[in-house]
């Protein structure tokens, strides 16, 4: 086992923490499908409005690679195709049966996994429909297969304030976590499992471990990990998945059954009881939060407080997404802000006297401030964890010299969403690398 040590980063105090209790919710009225939270596809439909679906149903494929498909997270009438603008299709809702059926998918004994051929192996993934929760660095893409990767990095966590432990979606399940590791080792020789110091983790996960990564925010990501410890070029193109998508890729193959458990976390300072949740694919997050007793106006934040989006209350749980955050949405404008020490305020900078509160601070949901031009102040550098300068990205970037962002490592960015949080100057950093590196794949591809 590997010991490493990130210097930098960001530890957000915020206050809403979910505990480890584990809840058990009954199945919603309806599910869905989001297509247009995952990148670089273009969905082909396979249903349509008022079609009789089942669980692991093919919902849509991609135009530009037929292979990757999308199956049903539950059973029932399709009761809306949703598109937005220019037609993109944004959402396909599902009204739920009372007793759901299952299309059967051929499992795979634990004997026929060691002799089995790996291209083999990968159409089964493919056709069962959770290719998807495969990515690829650099560009977080979900890969072409063209042999074996350089190597799969399987993330237990990054110490995101609200994000799953892998105590509580683990337990029970040792042998299947086990079981998808087997799977991925077949896929590739080289299969690290990265585990941040602090998280809470069982006992086998300590012993399966290959690297134990300390340091603050986002210390356990895949990019971080590769950007500390690549030692050849070809290393850029390794693959990465979740620790709690290594579940549903073995029950796939295991069972022969299309997986749609999710542990999801609710947590935030408006959530009465934050904890961690056990419900399926595609929930409404109105759901979730029926059972989190939400105090007061608020909204929803899906996916994290660093790199998640906002979603309406009639919004539904994502593909790849596993917390739900709830913070304050008040608009009032705070009467003489200026004058106030801010003890309570959540900053990285030395402005505020909440620099010095060891204590949860409430995060909310406001902007606190307007977007003005770039200081200087290289807060953004300073937290960076696999050290690119952003400031100077960015201004490359808005110039169009591609090159020059290039040079500054906007291929090395993991997208962790620190630069946004920590500029006075209020630009979205992040996104503007993030859009820039997406630009670049899409051109690559298409080229």
């Amino acid at each position: 086992m590997k010991f490493i040590r990130i210097q930098k980063g960001f530890d957000l105090h915020a206050a809403g923490r979910p505990s480890l209790e584990l809840q058990r919710l009954e199945a919603p009225e309806t599910v869905a499908f989001i297509p247009k939270h995952i990148r670089f596809i273009k969905p082909r439909l396979a249903i349509k409005e008022k079609d009789s679906v089942k669980v692991g149903s093919l919902l849509f494929s991609d135009k530009h690679r037929p292979d990757l498909k999308f199956r049903s997270p539950g059973a029932g009438i399709v009761e809306t195709v949703h598109f937005g603008s220019r037609r993109i299709l944004e959402a396909i809702v599902i009204r739920l049966d009372s007793k759901e059926e299952d299309e059967i998918f051929s499992s795979i004994s634990e004997a026929a996994l060691d002799t089995m051929d790996t291209k083999d192996l990968v159409a089964r993934i493919q056709e069962g429909g959770l290719w998807a929760l495969i990515r690829e660095l650099p560009f977080k893409n979900i890969p072409f297969y063209h042999g074996k990767p350089p190597g799969i990095i399987v993330t237990m966590g990054t110490k995101e304030p609200f994000e799953p432990e892998p105590s509580v979606y683990l337990r029970g399940r040792e042998d299947l976590f086990q079981f998808g590791i087997r799977v991925l080792k077949r896929l590739t020789a080289n299969v690290d499992v990265v585990l941040p110091s602090g998280n809470d983790a069982p006992d086998f996960l300590h012993k399966m471990a290959t690297h134990k990564v300390s340091g603050k925010y986002p210390c356990g990501d895949a990019g971080v990990l590769l950007y500390w410890t690549k030692i050849d070029l070809n290393q850029k193109r390794t693959w990465y998945i979740h620790g709690q998508d290594v579940l549903l890729l073995a029950r796939l193959l295991r069972d022969g059954r299309y997986p749609i458990e999710r542990t999801v976390v609710l947590a935030g300072p408006d959530v009465k009881h934050p904890c961690h949740i056990e419900t399926r694919m595609g929930a409404p997050l109105s759901h979730l939060a029926q059972f989190g007793t939400i105090n007061g106006d608020h909204r929803f934040v899906v996916g994290g407080l660093f790199t998640g989006y906002p979603e309406p209350g009639n919004g539904y749980l994502s593909f790849h997404e596993t917390a739900v955050a709830v913070l304050p949405n008040d608009k009032k404008a705070e009467r003489f802000a200026l004058f106030k020490p801010g003890y309570h305020k959540p900053t990285y900078s030395r402005a505020f006297i909440s620099r010095l509160n060891p204590s949860p601070m409430t995060v909310d949901g406001r902007y606190h401030g307007e977007e003005r031009a770039c200081i200087g102040c290289g807060y953004c550098a300073n937290v960076c964890p696999v050290d690119i300068l952003p400031q100077f990205a960015f201004k490359t970037i808005i110039i169009g010299e591609m090159e020059e962002a290039l040079k500054h490592g906007i291929l090395d960015c993991v997208e962790c969403g620190l630069c946004s949080h920590v500029c006075p100057s209020k630009i979205d950093l992040a996104q503007i690398l993030k859009t820039a590196r997406a630009d670049l794949y899409k051109e690559m591809v298409h080229r």
